[in-house]
């Protein structure tokens, strides 16, 4: 087996990918000597453990499932309602959205009124308590 690539211009030694793997799986076998296998080698026992970290990184890294997308924050903006009716109006009745679980907890001060909002929410209740609010001013 090759065991080192040696270019004309090298300054330092460069291991083949294979030799590198070779000896990243000799020494994860229990009971295997790192600085042994390093000596045995030409190598120092240092670099081995680096590859052998950097094939840890690697093995964890592909077991992990991909990391969810932060939340997204969106501009909000209240508006003063155009015509102010007498007695509050009835929210019609949300229609069904696919739900996602939330975690977060979204907190509204409207004067005196603090709404507090946990988990999931649909639209259209949210909309409808902050109407509901904004006309009691």
């Amino acid at each position: 087996m090759d065991k080192r690539v040696i270019t004309d211009r090298a300054t330092r030694r460069q291991h083949s990918a294979a030799l590198k793997r070779e000896l990243v799986e000799r020494s994860l076998q229990p009971g295997a000597s790192v600085a042994a296998l390093a000596q045995e080698h030409g190598i120092n026992a240092n670099l081995l453990f680096n590859w052998r970290r950097l094939h840890l990184e690697q093995q964890q890294a592909a077991a992990q499932p991909p990391a969810e997308s932060a939340p997204v924050l969106l501009p909000v903006t209240v508006e003063e309602p155009v015509a102010t009716p007498a007695a509050p109006r009835a929210c019609a009745p949300a229609t069904p959205t696919p739900r996602r679980v939330g975690t977060g907890v979204i907190e509204v001060e409207i004067g005196a009124a603090l709404v507090r909002l946990r988990g999931t929410v649909d639209e259209a209740s949210v909309r409808c308590v902050l109407q509901a609010l904004l006309e009691l001013r």
